[in-house]
């Protein structure tokens, strides 16, 4: 029993001699790289200034929205904008715009456009100007056979609400 822990021990210290500290290798090389010139540093690229620009369309008609909505718009700046929480919700209300579709629209006997929406579960509801859709409180302001052109009332992160313009297209081809 001697003679095995006394092997074992002889076989140990073997091993650890037999390692080779590579901390002493690290040493050298980071010695080596520090006597080393630096290399030089490439100057700043010169950058030519931009000419100014003075924006001067302001007051005119933006060209990313419909002109409907623009409209709608104008008469509501400068307005407090609260939602009607006391209104009876419509049922496309319980539904968030990008989970309704557009399958179309018609025209009613009183020549009004009427537009067909479909809900994630497969209904199929008419809208006409005036209707709720979204739960933003989206009112829809105008239909045309391709698309629905709706106000949104979202807060605005200060106590206090904003309208954004929305539009549901219709995907595929038009009637």
């Amino acid at each position: 029993m001697k003679l095995k822990k006394i092997t074992l021990s002889l076989l140990l210290g073997m091993l650890l001699v037999g390692c080779d500290s590579r901390i002493d290798a690290v040493n050298e090389q980071m010695a080596n790289i520090r006597n080393q010139p630096p290399l030089p540093i490439e100057p700043a690229p010169i950058f030519s200034p931009v000419p100014t620009f003075n924006y001067s369309a302001h007051q005119l008609k933006s060209p990313f929205l419909p002109s409907s909505l623009a409209a709608e718009l104008r008469v509501m700046a400068g307005k407090r904008v609260y939602p009607n929480l006391s209104r009876q919700l419509q049922p496309l209300e319980s539904y968030a715009i990008e989970s309704l579709n557009m399958k179309g629209s018609m025209r009613s006997q009183a020549g009004q456009i009427v537009a067909l929406i479909q809900t994630p579960d497969g209904e199929i509801e008419r809208i006409q100007r005036g209707s709720y859709m979204g739960v933003n409180h989206g009112r829809v302001v105008n239909i045309t056979p391709t698309q629905i052109d709706l106000v949104e009332i979202i807060p605005d992160g200060r106590d206090g609400y904003v309208e954004r313009p929305r539009s549901l297209v219709l995907i595929g081809p038009a009637p």
